[in-house]
């Protein structure tokens, strides 16, 4: 089970410093990949947009805006697409690592740890 963190002198700066800061640091590790997930996102929008109309004006038909855009199946599509693989890579990696070991390895459990057990 997680406990409250306590300050002490080796603690990270936000568990020493407390209040809001203390808030963000404990949920920093969701909070990054939000923002990741967020930039991302909005970066391969921007891009499919761009190639989308690029595309609509080589064949001399009307561009879209990004409000009509975000209602497009193509975009869904890609995004979708891209999640599939991100999210198989991540899955393979946290379920194999139940069963599977690699001694010597920090981020493996221990070569004789049960499987029900986490390190």
């Amino acid at each position: 089970m997680d406990q409250e963190p306590e300050p002490h002198p080796d603690a990270p700066w936000p568990v020493r410093r407390g209040g809001i800061w203390l808030r963000l640091y404990k949920h920093s590790l969701s909070l990054a990949f939000g923002i990741l997930f967020a930039i991302s996102f909005s970066l391969h929008f921007y891009g499919s947009l761009k190639d989308y109309n690029e595309e609509q004006i080589s064949k001399k038909q009307q561009v879209i805006t990004a409000s009509e855009y975000i209602t497009e199946s193509r975009f869904w599509f890609e995004s979708f697409q891209n999640w599939q693989s991100e999210f198989l890579a991540v899955a393979s990696l946290v379920i194999l690592s139940i069963w599977l070991r690699e001694k010597g390895s920090p981020e493996s459990k221990p070569v004789d740890m049960p499987h029900t057990e986490t390190p």
